[in-house]
C-alpha cells in the first residue's frame, strides 16, 4: 500500500505539470498511466511531430516536451507507475481515497487528479467471437512477463513500434517467431524495420506481409494455431502464443464507472478548482469540460496550477495558502533545490 498526498491518473503533459505545481506547494504525487512510457498522447501518438503553441518554446516535438517536463519535476518526491490502469477508485469515510490498479497495486491519497487526456489507451483487440477465451493466457495485447515466450512458437501481429520492438526482442528467445503485418509498409521506425528484415534474411524469424489472421483455434484458453490469409490463399500456422499490437484507442474505461458527472466522454468540472462532482477528485486537460473549454496543452497547464492550490487548501483547510513566486520565494527555491 502506497500512501501519498495526491494520485494523478495520467502521465501526459498535464499530468506531469501537475506533479510540478503540487511539488511547489510541498505535496507528494504518485502518477499512474496505462501506457508504458510517460508523455501520454505526445509520446504515444505524435512523438516526432512539432508542437508550436507551448509558451516561450517556438517549436518542440512531443517527445522533447515530455523530456523537458520530466526534467522540470526532478527536484520533487514523486512516484510513477506505468503500464497499469486504475481499475478501482473509492472514497473512504475519512475523506481519503483508495485506488487499485489492474495488477493489484494499492494507493491511499488525500486527493485525486484525473489527467487522462482523451481517456485511457486501450489496445485494439481481435474481433473474433472466441478471442476473449484466450486473452491473458495465450493471446496477449500487452507483455507482462516475456519469459513465458522462451522456446515457444510465437506469432506477432502488427507493423508499429511495439510489434517490431517485441519481434526484435523475442527473436533470440522464442523457439519460432512469425511477424504478420497487414501491409508491406510499416509504421515503426526504419531502423527497427531493417533489423527485423535482417533477422528474417538470416533465418531467425519469419515475416508475412500483406497478410491477415482470419481465424484462431485452440482449447481451454490455449491457442494451437492461427489461419493467415495472404494473396487469396490461406495458411495454417501452429503457435503457442499470439501477441497483438494493432495500436491503442482512447476510451474512458473504468473512469466511466466512478460516479462522476460525465458529459459524453468528458468530466464536468468547475472553473475555480477544476473539481469534479465528487469533492476531492479533480480533472484537468482534455478529459474535463466546462463552458468555454479549449483542448490545448497550455489550458491544461493553467488548470493544473489552480487545481494544485485547491488541493493544498483541502489538505490544510485551516491554513491560508499563499501564492509565492518562484523568482523570489526562498521556500520555492528550497523545494526546487536552488541554492540562493
Amino acid at each position: 500500500m502506497t500512501n501519498t498526498d495526491v494520485v494523478i491518473i495520467g502521465a501526459g503533459p498535464c499530468g506531469l505539470f501537475q506533479v510540478f505545481e503540487l511539488g511547489l506547494l510541498g505535496l507528494k504525487s504518485e502518477v499512474i498511466d496505462s501506457i508504458r512510457n510517460p508523455g501520454g498522447q505526445c509520446s504515444e501518438l505524435y512523438p516526432d511531430k512539432p508542437i508550436y503553441d507551448i509558451p516561450a518554446i517556438p517549436v518542440c516535438t512531443g517527445e522533447e516536451l515530455t523530456q523537458n517536463l520530466l526534467k522540470q519535476i526532478e527536484p520533487f518526491d514523486y512516484g510513477m507507475t506505468l503500464g497499469e490502469e486504475v481499475s478501482a477508485l473509492q472514497k473512504n469515510d475519512d475523506d481519503t481515497f483508495y485506488l487499485k490498479t489492474n495488477s493489484g497495486k494499492e494507493f491511499i491519497s488525500k486527493a485525486v487528479v484525473i489527467a487522462g487526456g482523451v481517456g485511457s489507451f486501450q489496445p485494439r483487440k481481435l474481433r473474433f467471437g472466441n478471442a476473449n477465451d484466450y486473452e491473458d493466457m495465450s493471446l496477449h495485447y500487452r507483455v507482462k512477463d516475456s519469459g513465458i515466450f522462451n522456446g515457444k512458437k510465437v506469432a506477432i501481429l502488427g507493423g508499429g513500434d511495439s510489434a517490431l520492438d517485441w519481434t526484435i526482442d523475442l527473436a533470440s528467445k522464442a523457439g519460432e517467431l512469425t511477424l504478420i503485418h497487414r501491409r508491406d509498409d510499416y509504421r515503426a521506425v526504419s531502423s527497427s524495420v531493417s533489423k527485423a528484415k535482417e533477422l528474417r534474411d538470416s533465418g531467425k524469424i519469419s515475416i508475412i506481409e500483406s497478410g491477415k489472421v482470419v481465424a484462431i483455434n485452440g482449447k481451454d484458453g490455449i491457442l494451437e494455431q492461427i489461419t493467415v490469409e495472404q494473396n487469396n490463399s490461406q495458411e495454417e500456422i501452429k503457435i503457442d502464443h499470439l501477441l497483438v499490437f494493432y495500436g491503442l484507442a482512447p476510451k474512458l474505461g473504468p473512469i466511466a464507472n466512478w460516479g462522476l458527472d460525465i458529459n459524453r466522454k468528458t468530466i464536468n468540472v468547475d472553473t475555480e478548482k477544476f473539481q469534479t462532482s465528487i469533492e476531492g477528485i479533480y480533472a484537468i486537460g482534455d478529459i474535463n469540460f466546462y463552458p468555454g473549454k479549449k483542448k490545448l496543452i497550455l489550458s491544461g497547464f493553467h488548470e493544473a496550477a489552480l487545481a494544485a492550490f485547491a488541493i493544498k487548501q483541502r489538505i490544510v483547510p485551516n491554513k491560508k495558502v499563499h501564492l509565492q513566486y518562484t523568482t523570489t520565494s526562498s521556500i520555492m527555491h528550497e523545494r526546487l533545490g536552488i541554492k540562493d
